[in-house]
């Protein structure tokens, strides 16, 4: 097992997770902005797609609450006024990539403003500064589940809009032209699979009576694909060596059996999970997709052009998230249910879940590798994956955690064993870095990172940085380049 020279080792956060700072120097309203937090005891981990949803009424009194009181992503761990010392500990952990997002309201607050807002990108310019001077090459992700909340409010429609094409890539056109000379590796959407599965987070389409909110949701994902083949011509155009890439949730099925029915169900569900990198990575609909949406009753509207814009931007790489495996069947309901990341999963007997009943199975990684290179024949990156836990704090004021050590070495490993296996991967970027604000449940207790944040549910706390166990662990595997796993 090996790491070849130059792997980019990493941690990955988004913005509207750690910044807060929702309101400062010109912030506009997102879309996570007016998503509460609820009790995690009260909450269904086996239907995620519902935890992180925002009905009218709720973005309504949500837009009425001043401060952050109830919307934990309005304050986030307070990443854009402490970006100075966290930039210090990454140097710190030796990392070479930290994976974050733009927030686009902190450029376009509203998303259809006449001028870009410069202290939002000067913010950026000098996170990205920081992290060159310390030889952390910044990995950007343009959209990161937040878009500006007035492209979805007041019954507008999110990305099922066609015209929020135009106001995304001319905000990709204005951090582009801005920052390139910062930035190599850019990401046109996090996770673009989540628009079907959770259609307010990935695409800002609110569920209203009376409207097929699936037929919404295919609309609004492919007028993401046209935008980000739109943003890949952009940004070649500005910086010809730039390497832009797409993310997806990899959400890899195995059959609950080898009956036919549910190898079949497996085949299907990996299928409509490759769709979204089929379309971005070859630049076309696979050819399963007519039936997909005849059955569903599905009709995506597609302007003039749109299949020679999706040809003509295709991506240099392929990068996605990966937490766990999940399994399918013919007949779903004479299994148990787990719950995972966005999505749930028929239990599977042969391994180990965490708190929150997510698979632990690094091999599952080492075959998506495979499988996906031998797809597609482009560079992988690893930018999400990590274990979410409550740590415990002990006498000596620091966090001893083997289980996410154990975690991250056994999928590490796996990583490794596919780069032998002749898989080209780029780097491996582990989430969170720090402890966050969690994407599907709002709450602080559901800790991924390898450094500490004293803050509760409630957003009480000192805010103070601790490195964990883990970050001296991972510490020594980038010092190492991975040799001793």
């Amino acid at each position: 097992m090996s790491f070849p020279d130059g792997f980019l080792w990493g941690v990955a956060f988004a913005a509207n997770q750690v910044e807060g700072g929702f309101d400062a120097d010109g912030k506009g309203l997102s879309t996570a902005d007016v998503v509460p937090f609820r009790d995690p005891n009260a909450r269904n981990y086996t239907a995620l797609e519902a935890l992180m949803r925002a009905s009218d009424e709720e973005i309504a009194t949500a837009r009425t609450v001043e401060g952050g009181s109830g919307y934990p992503k309005r304050y986030g761990v307070d990443f854009y006024h402490r970006y100075r010392e966290d930039v210090d500990l990454f140097a710190e952990l030796g990392i070479t990539a930290l994976r974050l997002s733009i927030a686009w309201t902190r450029i376009f607050p509203n998303g259809d403003d006449a001028e870009p807002n410069q202290a939002g990108l000067d913010f950026y310019r000098d996170l990205f500064t920081r992290l060159r001077e310390r030889g952390i090459e910044p990995i950007v992700t343009l959209s990161h589940y937040e878009m500006p909340l007035a492209l979805v409010a007041d019954g507008r429609d999110g990305w099922a809009d066609r015209s929020v094409i135009d106001l995304y890539t001319r905000y990709v056109d204005t951090v582009v032209r801005e920052l390139h000379p910062l930035v190599t590796y850019w990401l046109t959407f996090n996770e673009i699979n989540t628009t079907l599965l959770e259609p307010y987070t990935g695409g800002g389409v609110v569920t209203r009576e009376g409207e097929n909110t699936v037929q919404k949701a295919w609309q609004a994902v492919h007028h993401q694909y046209v935008a980000s083949a739109r943003a890949v011509r952009i940004i070649k155009d500005i910086d010809p060596q730039a390497q832009v890439g797409c993310m997806l949730a990899r959400m890899l099925h195995y059959p609950a059996t080898s009956a036919p029915g549910d190898v079949l169900a497996a085949l299907e569900a990996n299928d409509l999970n490759l769709l979204h990198t089929d379309v971005q990575v070859r630049g076309a609909y696979p050819t399963f997709t007519g039936r997909l949406w005849a059955e569903q009753g599905i009709t995506v509207d597609m302007a003039p052009g749109d299949a020679e814009e999706l040809a003509a931007g295709t991506v240099d790489f392929l990068s996605f998230s990966y937490y766990m495996s999940l399994v399918s069947a013919a007949d779903p309901s004479q299994y148990g249910i787990t719950g995972g990341n966005i999505f749930s999963s028929i239990r599977n007997p042969h391994l180990e879940v965490t708190d929150w009943g997510v698979h632990h199975d690094p091999v599952g990684l080492r075959i998506a590798l495979r499988d996906m290179w031998d797809r597609y024949q482009v560079p992988l990156f690893v930018v999400e994956n990590g274990l979410g836990a409550q740590d415990e704090v002990g006498p000596d004021g620091r966090v001893d955690d083997p289980y996410r050590i154990e975690y991250l070495r056994t999928h590490i490993a796996q990583i490794g064993e596919a780069i032998d296996d002749g898989v080209r991967v780029l780097g491996y970027t582990a989430w969170g870095g720090l402890d966050i604000i969690a994407a599907s449940t709002s709450q602080m207790s559901k800790r991924y990172g390898l450094i500490y944040v004293d803050q509760d549910n409630e957003g009480n706390g000192t805010l103070s940085r601790t490195p964990k166990a883990s970050f001296d662990w991972y510490q020594q595997v980038i010092a190492e380049n991975g040799a001793t796993l």
